[in-house]
């Protein structure tokens, strides 16, 4: 059964067990930060944990890796 979470202000579907980065790429969101210089697009690059490219937080938390982090029912995440 599926819940959702709020990522900036967007519900997302998410499957029990599945990471926000994981929920953030079936919803169709590739990027979701940019680059301090040039402004490049980042989202999920490694998706293991090693790059800090898919930095989000989730309820208020400092920075974490959106695919090391499991979604949890009623978890509000912000980008950027």
């Amino acid at each position: 059964m599926t819940f959702h979470i709020t990522i900036d202000g967007r519900p997302v579907p998410v499957v029990p067990g599945q990471t926000i980065g994981a929920a953030l790429h079936a919803a169709g969101v590739r990027s979701w930060r940019s680059t301090r210089f040039g402004g490049r697009p980042r989202g999920l690059f490694c998706g293991i944990g090693v790059c800090f490219d898919c930095l989000i937080s989730v309820n208020g938390r400092a920075p974490e890796r959106a695919c090391l982090v499991e979604a949890a029912p009623g978890d509000e995440v912000t980008t950027s």
